[in-house]
């Protein structure tokens, strides 16, 4: 069972030699992509150990699809992909329970669900806690679904994720993956896990433009994927 994780990575020198090294040994290869930082995010994480990739044009979704891109040129291609953000607001030890439904059960897709109960008062803003829940009552409502969370912390098999043909190239990354699992007839679940507040400033919710356009960009996909 290969395990490779993709880290997207955008000014987060002060974190993301914390998450690396927290990362289960089981990991085969940790992938961070440095999304156009101006601090020391690239040499902090190739001196942590990790494989570094460039992807210069802004977005989440172009640093996932880096990673991506930069997997399937390998020769040995992994079992389970996982991603996880570098600002060390989660717990890369929790990493075996996210991984678990999928090794023990076959499920094909995890997200790991910022629970309440295990949440770090203020680790998420008022404005994240009501995106999460729009996004996820509108996909129960439209989908059926059973989402609680749109956490960026996730494993799916590698198959599975290629089947899914990602193409978000910001925002929109998490609700794509989750809304094409859905339609695709993929089998998910969810992992409750810890997470505190992050080292630095969120990019996306840490803004009132950032929150805004990634709420519009969430609400979209669901919408788009509701009339086809």
């Amino acid at each position: 069972m290969s395990i490779k994780v993709i880290i997207p990575a955008y000014n987060e020198e002060a974190s993301i030699a914390k998450v690396i090294s927290e990362i289960p040994s089981e990991v085969d290869e940790i992938i961070v992509v440095n999304n156009n930082s101006t601090d020391g995010t690239k040499e902090n994480a190739a001196r942590a150990g990790a494989t570094v990739l460039d992807e210069e044009r802004k977005g989440y979704g172009y640093a996932c699809l880096k990673g991506m891109d930069y997997i399937a040129w390998l020769e040995n291609q992994p079992t389970i992909i996982v991603f996880l953000d570098g600002d060390y607001s989660d717990y890369p030890e929790e990493l075996i329970e996210v991984v678990r439904p999928i090794v023990e059960d076959d499920i094909d897709l995890v997200i790991g669900s910022r629970v309440k109960e295990r949440r770090e008062y203020g680790a998420m803003t008022p404005q994240q806690i009501f995106g999460n829940w729009l996004a996820t009552k509108l996909m129960g409502l439209f989908f059926g679904a059973n989402f609680t969370d749109l956490g960026p912390f996730r494993a799916i098999k590698y198959d599975k994720l290629l089947s899914l043909q990602m193409e978000d190239k910001t925002y929109g990354w998490t609700v794509e993956m989750q809304l094409k699992a859905i339609k695709k007839g993929l089998s998910y679940t969810e992992v409750p896990v810890r997470y505190k507040n992050r080292i630095g400033v969120s990019k996306v919710s840490g803004t009132v433009k950032g929150s805004v356009l990634a709420g519009v960009k969430i609400l979209t996909w669901i919408f788009k994927y509701s009339f086809k």
